[in-house]
Formats: structure tokens, C-alpha cells, sequence
């Protein structure tokens, strides 16, 4: 920020400096010797040190300046913002079978799979799209993925660039994993994050929670796992855990690509098969909302309209400090000076040695 003058009035002082020119430029020349005729001094013409006296007003007027100045308190103001926020504690469940293969989802015209348009959603509701999405810089972000075992890969942190990393990773196993769809263990498991996170009390983290939500995602019904989604649902619940729950997939038969001992890739056409009721009971025992994304578009608007539904609450406060210039160094582009008041008795040790020295006036 700009330097400011905190008694710009003390300026008012500068009117001092006339006399100052002024006596020296109305001086009139007086006889200190007297001779009879000084036509030959006159022919010497004028010394340096004759001209170089011109100094001492210039010197005492920088210090008058510079002493007006700094009674005028020049400051240098250091604006410090702290923001104190109200977050979310999100908790990301994905669904990672292999039905999220499925090609009925596009982004920028070009056929993905089911997988990649959700983390490319996610990556924009959690840093924000500048259109619809406005990012979660405040919350603290999880991500557990499923499909016949549960994976928490990445625990709730306030680490934004963590938590796209290991959405970045999150992908399709390649074994017998990929047949299941574990909603039921995801979301204990995801109960359980939430848990430790409110006994750790984590003054940085737990005590600015202003509450806690899952968004479930997944393109299936529940076939793998210990718990119910029901049972698990009540578990949320009572830990006053809110659900939001995504079926995801277009209604019908999707393209999932297959590849032969060739290398050769085709495409078979696979029944969607969404349990859309426990979806809806789990976000109605939870306090929550059930929506079916059918496309990329769609599921853009979900994630946005969940932005809007859960935002954090933020205050913002503003502190001043100032470097008074007068007592401090003082940087103008790449010199530091010393401080003002510095410079000032400088000038006045300098123009009274000279005065007194190479520049005395004798008589």
C-alpha cells in the first residue's frame, strides 16, 4: 500500500523555508576590509569555494524539509486480513466399480466414462470453476472410494491440493474388486472419519466445523459388504452426519468398452441398474437429498446446487500496521535510505562543519 501522512497538516510549516531563500537571495554585498580600489579582486573572478556556498541554504532547507515531514508523520501502512471461518467437513464417497466404465457421459463433446466426468466435476466443485462452482477453500475435503471394498484415500484436510491428487489417482481396479458395490461399508466408514475427526478436537480443524455432510456417488445397487446401507445410514444419523446421494448413469443400456486377447477394443451394451429407493432412504434418514445425473450437465448442476446448499459462513477482519518512516529505513525501488530524521541532522552536522570549515565567511 501506498505510503500517508498522518498530520498532513504539520505541512503548513513549509512557508518557514521563504525566509530562509530569502535572505539569502537579498543579501547585499558589505565592505569587510576597506581599500581604495578593489578592481583587481574583481579581476580574480570567483572561486569554487565562493560558489559552492550556495550549500548551505540548500543543505538547511532539506533538513527543514525532511524535520516538517516527519512531524507530519509519514507511515507506511501493512494491511493484515484474518479470516475467521465457520467450515464443512465434506466426505466424499465415489463409487469405483466397474460399471463406472460405462461411456454415457461426455466432457467438451468428447465420450468418457462414467468415472472420469465425476472426478472432472469434483475437481471443479472443490477449486471452483469461475462460473457455477465457487470452490471449498475453507472446508475440510475426504474422499473415500468403493466398490467391493471400501478405500479411504485421502482423510478429511484443509489441504486442497492433497485431496485432487488423490482424486487424480482414484480409478477402476483391474481385479475381481471391480464387481462389487460396497455403499453400505463407504458410508460407515466415512461415519467413522467424521467421528475421529470431533474426538481429536483439533482446535485448527473440529472446532471451526460448522457441520457434516457426504456426498455419495454411484452408478449401482449395494451387493458387497458388511453393512447395510440402511443400518449405515442410521449411524450417520445419529452422528448428525448429512447425506447427499447421486445416482449416476443415463436409464437403459450404456456402451462399456471391452477388450479381446487381440487388444481390440468393442463396446457391449449394459443394463443401468441404480437402486434409486435406498438412495432416497439414505438421504432421508440423514436429512439429505437424493438426485439422478444422467449426463455431465447434470451432474454439474447436482454438485452446484449442493455449493449452494452448503456454504461457510465467513468473517473477515482487517489490521493495520504502520512503519513510521521518520524512525525507520526507508525503500525507494531497489535503494534503501535511512530513516528521514537521519538525513535531516545530517544535512545540519554537514552544512554546520562546512560553514565552519572549507566554506567559513570571514570575517
Amino acid at each position: 500500500m501506498r505510503p500517508e501522512l498522518d498530520n498532513p497538516w504539520m505541512l503548513v510549516l513549509l512557508v518557514l523555508l521563504i525566509p530562509i531563500w530569502w535572505r539569502w537571495l537579498a543579501r547585499k554585498p558589505h565592505a569587510a576590509v576597506r581599500f581604495s580600489s578593489v578592481d583587481w579582486l574583481h579581476r580574480q573572478g570567483t572561486s569554487f569555494r565562493v560558489k559552492a556556498r550556495v550549500l548551505l541554504p540548500f543543505l538547511r532547507t532539506v533538513a527543514m524539509v525532511l524535520l516538517i515531514f516527519c512531524l507530519a508523520r509519514p507511515r507506511q501502512p501493512n494491511q493484515e486480513t484474518r479470516i475467521f471461518s465457520e467450515g464443512i467437513a465434506i466426505q466424499m464417497l465415489v463409487d469405483c466399480s466397474g460399471s463406472m466404465e460405462a461411456m454415457d457421459f461426455t466432457i467438451e463433446g468428447e465420450r468418457v466414462n462414467r468415472l472420469e466426468a465425476v472426478k472432472k466435476v469434483i475437481r471443479d466443485f472443490i477449486q471452483g470453476d469461475g462460473d457455477d462452482l465457487e470452490g471449498r477453500p475453507d472446508d475440510l475435503l475426504g474422499m473415500i472410494t468403493f466398490a467391493q471394498y471400501t478405500d479411504g484415500i485421502c482423510p478429511l484436510t484443509l489441504d486442497r491440493s492433497f485431496v485432487l491428487a488423490s482424486l487424480a489417482e482414484a480409478e477402476i481396479p483391474s481385479d475381481e474388486e471391480r464387481n462389487g458395490t460396497a455403499i453400505g461399508d463407504a458410508i460407515s466408514l466415512g461415519v467413522g472419519r467424521m467421528r475421529d475427526l470431533e474426538k481429536r478436537r483439533d482446535r485448527a480443524s473440529a472446532q471451526r466445523i460448522k457441520s457434516k455432510i457426504m456426498i455419495l456417488l454411484t452408478d449401482g445397487e449395494n451387493n458387497a459388504g458388511v453393512v447395510s446401507p440402511k443400518t449405515a445410514a442410521e449411524l450417520a444419523a445419529k452422528s448428525d452426519v448429512k447425506i447427499y446421494t447421486i445416482g449416476a448413469g443415463t436409464t437403459g443400456y450404456a456402451p462399456v468398452p471391452r477388450v479381446n486377447a487381440l487388444g481390440q477394443v468393442s463396446y457391449v451394451q449394459m443394463r443401468v441398474s441404480i437402486d434409486e429407493d435406498t438412495l432416497r432412504e439414505i438421504a432421508d434418514v440423514t436429512g439429505g437429498k437424493y438426485w439422478r445425473a444422467t449426463d455431465t450437465a447434470s451432474l454439474r448442476e447436482i454438485y452446484a446446487e449442493i455449493d449452494k446448499l452448503e456454504r461457510t459462513e465467513t468473517e473477515e477482519k482487517r489490521y493495520f500496521q504502520y512503519a513510521e518512516l521518520a524512525t525507520e529505513s526507508v525503500r525507494v525501488g531497489w535503494l534503501t535510505l535511512p530513516p528521514l530524521l537521519c538525513i535531516a541532522g545530517l544535512s545540519l552536522v554537514l552544512e554546520i562543519l562546512l560553514a565552519n570549515t572549507r566554506l567559513r565567511k570571514v570575517p
